[in-house]
């Protein structure tokens, strides 16, 4: 193994470092500063891990959505439990992306722009604050990637079951899809997403990954930190970078692949009223919800264009006409 140099870091084979990677900003305003330093470079929690035999190089990031909190206590303990000297490659582990966000309480984008990390690759070198992580993770990050996982989960406003998106990019589609019925994950959805992070890069850059969605609600329960920390610990087993432990795949959890998904979204402005569950099966036809005024007149029914299973759904009652109001996998498509 040689020195590993990644955004101005080098490490040695065999060693570990806790550090602060940094985005520069050329005097923009944020508030992305981990270290307590005003202003400057907006700073990204990381760890890196250089191991002793050659080996994938594999990026495990959390909280491109800031309200989306599972990932970071994962990350975390997935850090500390990791072993330069039982590691074959390498892996860069992001506590958090979206640090600006998180640290303001921000549900979602980055604060100071607005900027969706999920949803706007491959973003601007010369751009907003938001641009410029994204063009920076192109540039710096992504080259020195072999397989990626994302770490997401639902938002104040998601009820969400637990779920894994795979690319449908060509190239990375098998391996990708693989990697993820190696993890302890009941839905596996084909996307056909190509500007989010994981997404961007498989499309663009031939870059296999996976995007992990495990939360409901903000909420970061034991149960929940620990079954992520499980699949990250699976998925690097899966790519032969770090065993996990015995026992920890769960054989007897049935793994449906999900090749077609509608993901429904408001047409008007109004008050959400959600008629379905997480995980439950709806007809063609079957009401999935309906959109009321502040007099509580009906704007639109919402109803199911196909059999199929509801993979989440929102749970706030105020949305804007574009927002994300259920997803279901069309049992057709189910295997």
């Amino acid at each position: 193994m040689d020195l590993w140099h990644i955004c101005g870091e080098t490490l040695h084979p065999g060693e570990k470092k806790q550090t602060v990677l940094r985005v520069p900003m050329d005097g923009l305003y944020h508030s992305g500063n981990v270290s307590g330093e005003p202003n400057g470079d907006y700073e990204i929690p990381a760890t890196l891990i250089c191991g002793v035999r050659p080996g994938k190089t594999v990026l495990i990031s959390a909280s491109i959505h800031s309200g989306e909190y599972v990932g970071i206590p994962a990350v975390i303990r997935v850090a500390r439990e990791l072993e330069a000297d039982r590691l074959s490659g390498r892996v860069i582990l992001l506590h958090c992306v979206n640090t600006s966000g998180v640290l303001s309480h921000h549900y979602r984008t980055v604060p100071e722009d607005g900027f969706n990390l999920n949803g706007g690759y491959p973003g601007r070198a010369d751009g907003t604050v938001g641009e410029r992580i994204a063009a920076w993770f192109v540039r710096e990050i992504f080259p020195q990637t072999d397989f990626m996982l994302d770490l997401h989960g639902g938002s104040p406003e998601e009820s969400m079951t637990p779920l894994v998106f795979y690319p449908h990019a060509e190239k990375v589609r098998a391996g990708a899809l693989a990697a993820a019925k190696a993890m302890n994950v009941a839905y596996l959805l084909e996307s056909f997403a190509a500007r989010g992070q994981y997404s961007y890069a498989a499309t663009a850059m031939d870059i296999p990954g996976l995007l992990l969605e495990r939360g409901s609600g903000a909420f970061c329960t034991e149960p929940e930190i620990r079954a992520d920390r499980d699949d990250i610990r699976l998925l690097l087993d899966h790519l032969g970078v770090y065993p996990a432990e015995p026992g920890t795949y769960d054989a007897a959890l049935p793994r449906t692949v999900c090749r077609s998904t509608v993901y429904l979204e408001a047409e008007e402005p109004g008050l959400w009223y959600p008629a379905v569950d997480r995980g439950a099966d709806v007809k063609k036809g079957q009401l999935l919800g309906r959109v009321e005024d502040f007099f509580g007149s009906v704007l639109r029914e919402y109803h199911a264009v196909a059999d199929g299973r509801v993979m989440y759904f929102t749970c706030g009652l105020a949305v804007e006409r574009g927002d994300a109001l259920a997803a279901y996998s069309l049992l057709d498509g189910m295997e």
